[in-house]
């Protein structure tokens, strides 16, 4: 898979630009500021609907334009198809593909797979859960589409019934006045139980892939796993009112099985409700559960060194896109490598050029072009005050 034009309209800083990408190594240069993430951002949003470097999409739209349009031409499976977002300050954003509208626009992700790399990644190993959550979801929906609809179901559940929950708490509702929470309860569980189970599949699907990339670019013999830790299990319950308390008191869960763990979300809710009422505040599901990462025995986070970390990052990257690669039909995920090199050391840079060149097509940005290895032979573009010129 790669992608063959990119079109930007009223995007970041651009009010046009065409870009034509050609496969393999595309290398786009240019001093801070200049707008060079801007196009690689864009390449990810169409894929996700979602950005590394902010959340929402309205800070996408240049200042003072209504909208920001974003086209691409994506060559898939020896064919070519042509995608197109339009994001809207006012109304609602609209999706098409090969110029017909899409029914919903999630329905857009999927049909070009990506993966980023940015100096930002060092944070799901050594910051909160909010990190490694949104690095495992995000994963999940490039392999499984479909949930796109499952996480925004939840989050939709979520906001419900925490509203109720509030609204209890200041009304001191009690008994039967209770009634519609466990309705609310009913969908809590169902969405909650589909996203788990994604989650923990697709951890055991990844753990090989994590273990071979990180043997490759590390430089220390560590071997690098994953676990669960829910909030529906344990003996304890997280009890603040964010989502990025960490609670070592919770236990792991390794089991995907939709019925054990919608019994288990079950049971929890039940047994934890006198807590949120209490609170307002929902205290289990998804939103409240962390990846763990260790490092032999022992948590990457907080253990492992500086060197280390940089290497777990780029291990996470690598390995989504060797799972994406072999478990799904589309080929290689379009790689993306957001101002990374400048952060590593040289024996790092060399081993992350050695592990990409073959890619079908990597996205490269940099702002001093010295710092990307030479064997990666690129097709090189200049970026100056959004204008994109290949060299």
């Amino acid at each position: 898979m790669f992608v063959k034009h990119l079109t930007l309209a009223s995007f970041r800083n651009y009010e046009t630009a065409e870009v034509a990408f050609e496969p393999g190594i595309n290398l786009l240069v240019g001093v801070n500021g200049q707008g060079k993430t801007n196009l690689v951002e864009a390449v990810r949003y169409l894929s996700s609907l979602n950005s590394h470097r902010v959340s929402g999409y309205l800070p996408l739209i240049k200042n003072r334009e209504p909208s920001a349009i974003i086209r691409a031409m994506v060559s898939s499976e020896a064919r070519d198809v042509y995608l197109e977002l339009e994001l809207n300050r006012e109304g609602k954003n609209k999706a098409r593909v090969n110029k017909a509208d899409l029914p919903r626009v999630r329905d857009i992700v999927g049909i070009i797979q990506s993966v980023t790399f940015a100096p930002e990644d060092i944070d799901i190993v050594r910051k909160d859960p909010t990190n490694r959550r949104a690095f495992i979801d995000e994963l999940v929906v490039q392999y499984r589409p479909r949930m796109a609809g499952v996480y925004g179901d939840y989050e939709r559940v979520l906001k419900q019934r925490n509203a109720l929950l509030k609204s209890a708490r200041a009304t001191k509702t009690t008994g039967s006045a209770l009634s519609t929470l466990d309705a609310w309860d009913a969908s809590l569980v169902q969405y909650g139980t589909e996203i788990i189970s994604a989650r923990i599949g697709l951890i055991n699907m990844l753990q090989p892939h994590l273990f071979a990339a990180y043997q490759k670019i590390a430089t220390s013999n560590n071997e690098p796993g994953m676990l669960y830790r829910s909030s529906l299990v344990g003996e304890k319950v997280l009890t603040g009112f964010d989502d990025d308390n960490e609670d070592e008191s919770l236990e792991f869960l390794t089991d995907s099985d939709r019925e054990s763990i919608a019994a288990l979300f079950t049971q929890r809710l039940a047994a934890v409700r006198p807590k949120e009422l209490e609170r307002g505040l929902t205290l289990v599901g998804p939103q409240r559960d962390d990846l763990v990462l260790m490092l032999g025995d022992l948590p990457a986070k907080g253990y492992a060194s500086h060197g280390e970390t940089w290497s777990y990052a780029l291990a996470l990257r690598l390995a989504s896109v060797d799972l994406l690669r072999t478990e799904t039909k589309t080929g290689d995920p379009v790689l993306i490598l957001d101002d990374v090199f400048a952060e590593l050391d040289s024996g790092r840079r060399l081993r992350l050029a050695e592990l990409v060149a073959d890619n079908e097509q990597v996205l490269i940005t940099a702002a001093v072009a010295e710092d990307v290895p030479e064997i990666l032979n690129a097709t090189r573009f200049s970026v100056k005050q959004a204008v994109v010129e290949r060299v």
